[in-house]
């Protein structure tokens, strides 16, 4: 028998603890996180992430009706109301096969009921299950990028749906990693895991101040192709082969002084670039920027 165990209380302590986790305080305290939805949790275990508990939703779970198939490509179908089963060899056949179908290590498996699940679960998203696993951006001297492909650097990012796109946009796009310095957002947020489709626990991630950044650009030799407003050339007309880094500036503030002044005493080598903007916006979203940038890189090493 698997083992688990049913909770029905939505003030029980471990329930309360876990929903803490989407708090930063609580991330940084415990080095733990949450993922939400059955296709991120998949990603995050296949990337040898420890996977430390997963609640699912009783409901959720015993109305997966086998032989039918989710978009995420998982055996089962959650309906809009299911009934739960009160039969416990039912219930252990389809934990059995919950775990199997998730690439799922042995871990520890807690049933929730709806009410206590919806207090851990994100907003209305119910996919059945919430996994507390155990990733944190790792430090620049642990950060493995890929030689002659893109590293992405986003300075000051705030909104973790940006962060989290862009994560996803350097997957897409085979780049060489992600480095978040002077974040206002953390790589091991839920929002920002959820927008990255889970490909945060793939891409090489590393976080870092903006200095530390630089003199990493120094240390590799990488060239910096800024995106700006008022860049000097078109975004085409860029180098981006060879061993380069494309950087985005926060949404509010774009990019610092620190990294021309880099560029003026001769630390890093810099160029800035620009996308034309025929409508009234003066810039696009930064992670359009990342992906238009990204895939020009992309263009140019095919």
């Amino acid at each position: 028998m698997i083992p688990h165990e049913t909770i029905t209380s939505a003030s029980n302590p471990r329930v309360r603890q876990a929903s803490l986790l989407r708090e930063a305080d609580a991330r940084r305290a415990t080095g733990l996180t949450l993922v939400d939805g059955r296709r991120e949790l998949s990603r995050a275990a296949r990337a040898g992430v420890a996977i430390v508990e997963v609640f699912l939703d009783a409901e959720t779970l015993h109305s997966m009706a086998p032989g039918t198939a989710t978009p995420s490509g998982a055996v089962g179908s959650p309906f809009p109301h299911p009934a739960p089963s009160p039969d416990p060899a039912a219930e252990e056949a389809l934990i059995h096969r919950w775990r199997a179908d998730h690439v799922l290590p042995s871990t520890r498996l807690t049933m929730l009921s709806r009410k206590a699940f919806e207090k851990l679960a994100f907003g209305s998203r119910n996919e059945g299950c919430v996994g507390v696993v155990r990733f944190a951006g790792q430090p620049l001297e642990q950060f493995n990028a890929a030689a002659n492909k893109p590293v992405l650097i986003v300075e000051g990012v705030e909104k973790p749906g940006n962060l989290g796109a862009i994560v996803r946009t350097a997957d897409a796009t085979g780049s060489g990693g992600v480095i978040v310095c002077d974040g206002r957002t953390d790589p091991a947020n839920p929002a920002v895991i959820r927008a990255s489709l889970g490909t945060v626990f793939s891409v090489p991630l590393a976080v870092a101040t903006a200095r530390q950044t630089i003199e990493w650009c120094k240390a590799n030799n990488r060239r910096v192709i800024a995106a700006m407003p008022g860049g000097t050339r078109l975004w085409h007309e860029a180098n981006f082969s060879g061993d380069v880094v494309i950087l985005l500036g926060s949404e509010a503030h774009g990019i610092t002084s620190l990294w021309e002044q880099a560029a003026a005493d001769g630390t890093i080598h810099w160029e800035s670039v620009r996308l034309p903007m025929a409508g009234a916006a003066d810039s696009l979203n930064v992670s359009a920027t990342a992906a238009v940038l990204a895939y020009e890189a992309l263009r140019q090493r095919e």
